[in-house]
């Protein structure tokens, strides 16, 4: 793009890298929130359902998605995102949290996560859920999280040691610290280190964190979504998640994709996947979901 500072005038498309547009009525424009939450303010960015082909009359408020980046130390943002896209588009609203720990927000908001993933990011993502129930923006009994990654372990951990949200997805998610610490790549062998506590010198803690071990408490559906080559976060983590689910009778489904590893990289992958999780969603919250994929949820 190119703009005149003088005249500050509307800018000039000089060239685009896609060749790919989308109808502006069907884009939800990010807005950014700030909430209360355990150590003061959180933050994320929120997106309405947009799409102007559907009116709902029968709801006051829409279900909501809340999603947990990757990372953890990492952050989210607001350049264009077709998987939020996606889901607007459906009749979803999106809440993308910046939690505790994330960049961009000074050096004292990155450092609330020190010794505490498990616990700030998983306060952060329900705490934002709460808010807009309460700003009526959003359904409380259809509140849904999901998160690949790290963000997979806040999305089971609040699943795990919260009542907030009635289901949720992990993509190659972290069940059990333990395993993680053990099993995970050279590179990040040390990352836990300043997250949780000293491996295996705090493996209490590691424990007690571990969604894995408090299957007890766990009461909503889960689906998990796992690539079969995945050496960040292996396959183990996911399968024995399911079979702790199957065995407390959750309803749950467990799907690998061949070929894939750490993150979704083919295309008929990425696509399965959000089809998946929407066919999901729509048995779970009863609705309807056209041309759904077949998708079989055990302990329904």
């Amino acid at each position: 793009f190119k703009w005149n500072l003088d005249t500050r005038g509307e800018a000039e498309q000089l060239a685009c890298s896609s060749s790919v547009s989308f109808s502006e009525d069907i884009i939800s424009i990010p807005r950014q929130i700030e909430f209360p939450t355990t150590l003061g303010t959180a933050f994320g960015y929120y997106y309405a359902p947009a799409n102007s082909k559907y009116q709902c009359t029968t709801e006051s408020a829409p279900p909501l998605l809340v999603k947990a980046h990757g990372g953890p130390t990492a952050c989210t943002g607001t350049s264009f995102n077709a998987v939020i896209q996606f889901w607007t588009s459906r009749g979803f609203a999106v809440l993308d949290v910046d939690y505790g720990g994330s960049t961009g927000y000074g050096r004292d908001y990155r450092r609330r996560l020190r010794g505490a993933w498990g616990i700030v990011d998983i306060d952060d993502v329900c705490a934002g859920a709460k808010y807009l129930v309460e700003q009526g923006l959003a359904d409380e009994k259809r509140l849904c999280i999901d998160g690949g990654s790290a963000g997979g372990y806040t999305t089971l951990g609040a699943l795990a040691f919260r009542d907030v949200f009635t289901a949720g997805t992990s993509k190659y998610g972290i069940g059990d610290l333990t395993m993680l610490a053990g099993d995970t790549h050279k590179f990040e062998s040390r990352y836990l280190d300043g997250l949780v506590g000293e491996y295996p010198k705090d493996e209490a803690v590691y424990k007690k964190r571990s969604p894995i071990e408090s299957v007890d408490t766990l009461s909503c559906p889960i689906l998990l979504l796992q690539g079969e080559e995945d050496k960040v976060v292996p396959p183990n983590q996911a399968e024995s998640m399911h079979q702790a689910l199957l065995k407390k009778g959750i309803p749950t489904c467990l799907k690998m994709y061949e070929g894939e590893q750490h993150g979704f990289r083919k295309a008929e992958n990425i696509e399965d996947s959000l089809d998946t999780e929407l066919a999901f969603y729509g048995k779970i919250y009863g609705i309807p979901v056209p041309s759904s994929v077949d998708i079989k949820i055990d302990n329904l």
